[in-house]
């Protein structure tokens, strides 16, 4: 029992002088497999099996896509379409964040993509409509994990692989909380415009002249999700679609990016991202299998009892872990090594799957912008070139009103069921 002790340790050790998570997880996996007499082939057949998923290729496949967009022109076209659109609503540019952030998000998967793409473009507009420079922070701070609840994000991806839940059903679940979400931040963000500051007018030639100039990329999310829904795609197929769309429009129509020049550059950006996920999910399995075969989450289930009795405190005991585990983790480890300790707890309090990834993915969103790690405070912290006391204090107020959103959908199941059946 000594040396078991002394051997979880060292792995501990490892990750505290930052070893590779992947590592790390594939240590505890081999040792806890080898301590308790279990070959350690198993691991290697946790990584065959997850190799061998059919679904498992969309995740470089959208990632790519995402990444030519962002790399692309198509931000500034689509910043001017959502202008033109939004624009003269009051306080109407921070709908047009909101929108676009929450676009760019659910294509890259990537939150810091996001707001490293996008921030520059659209700061300087929310200033210009009379918006403090301190909310203009916070909202895209706040927006770049926005998109993760909408399809085809990557999170909501893996967490169809790692939990065994249809990957179309959740892309159906995601739309309503997201759009919930991006509808209270919009709601927040009009009291804070101000209101004597010039708007825009709508204009019918601007809407058409933006229409145009963005007229290949408006189709992407219609066409792409039309056919998954409609039940002409799978979900695979669709990624292969969405690639081949978006490489046609930004290499050939557009021309805004070089095959010569850019494209191995994104590809490889795009695949260290694409990597780094394989890598956690192929070593995380084999550890997150033995700790469900040992029976550890009907463990930390039997010693829950006497302190949570019904399922309305264990979603607000859960809600404040994923908040921790969003702040501390990257959402692509949380997904992978939390999900399959919890599912079997969730089920024994009756949590519907799909409901309980909802609130699982909303709060690893949040996490992202928690202090005093979330990765999203960092991010724009670098990118904006400010101290990150500031940053704090410009996503303190949407931080409270996503928490709000938190509980309604947490306790509302309907919005994340309504679409799947």
């Amino acid at each position: 029992m000594t040396y078991d002790i002394l051997f979880y340790l060292l792995g501990l050790g490892f990750a505290l002088i930052g070893m590779p998570l992947f590592l790390v997880l594939g240590y505890f996996a081999l040792v806890a497999f080898t301590l308790n007499g279990i070959d350690a082939s198993a691991v290697m057949v946790e990584i065959y099996r997850i190799a061998s998923a059919p679904t498992l290729s969309t995740i470089p496949m959208f990632t790519i896509a995402g990444f030519f967009l962002a790399e692309s022109k198509a931000p500034k076209r689509l910043l001017l379409f959502t202008q033109a659109i939004f624009g003269w609503l009051p306080g109407g540019s921070a709908v047009v964040g909101l929108l676009l952030c929450a676009f760019f998000t659910a294509f890259t998967g990537a939150s810091g993509v996001t707001i490293i793409a996008l921030g520059g473009l659209i700061f300087p507009i929310l200033i210009a409509e009379g918006f403090s420079e301190r909310f203009a922070l916070g909202l895209i701070t706040s927006s770049g994990s926005l998109g993760l609840l909408l399809p085809p994000s990557l999170p909501l991806i893996l967490y169809g692989i790692v939990a065994k839940v249809d990957i179309d059903t959740l892309f159906r679940a995601g739309i309503l909380p997201a759009a919930f979400l991006i509808t209270i931040l919009a709601i927040y963000s009009y009291f804070q415009v101000n209101k004597s500051a010039t708007k825009k007018n709508f204009s019918t030639p601007d809407v058409v002249a933006a229409i145009k100039a963005a007229r290949y990329e408006l189709p992407l999310p219609i066409v792409i999700l039309g056919s998954i829904y409609g039940g002409m795609i799978t979900i695979t197929e669709a990624a292969t679609l969405t690639l081949v769309y978006t490489f046609i429009v930004e290499f050939w129509l557009y021309k805004d990016l070089s095959i010569g020049k850019d494209l191995v550059r994104i590809i490889k950006e795009s695949m260290l991202l694409v990597g780094a996920i394989l890598l956690i999910l192929c070593c995380a399995m084999g550890f997150t299998n033995f700790l469900v075969d040992e029976e550890i989450p009907m463990k930390i289930l039997a010693s829950m009892e006497n302190l949570i009795t019904n399922k309305y405190i264990f979603l607000f005991v859960l809600n404040i872990f994923l908040l921790i585990v969003g702040c501390m983790m990257d959402i692509f480890s949380a997904i992978i090594v939390v999900v399959p300790l919890i599912l079997p707890i969730a089920n024994k309090f009756g949590v519907d799957p799909i409901h309980l990834a909802m609130i699982f993915l909303t709060n690893l969103e949040i996490g992202y912008i928690t202090p005093p790690v979330g990765l999203n405070l960092f991010i724009s912290s670098y990118r904006f070139n400010k101290p990150m006391m500031e940053i704090y204090r410009a996503s303190v107020g949407f931080l409270v009103v996503l928490l709000i959103g938190l509980l309604i959908i947490t306790y509302i199941p309907w919005l994340s069921v309504a679409f799947t059946h």
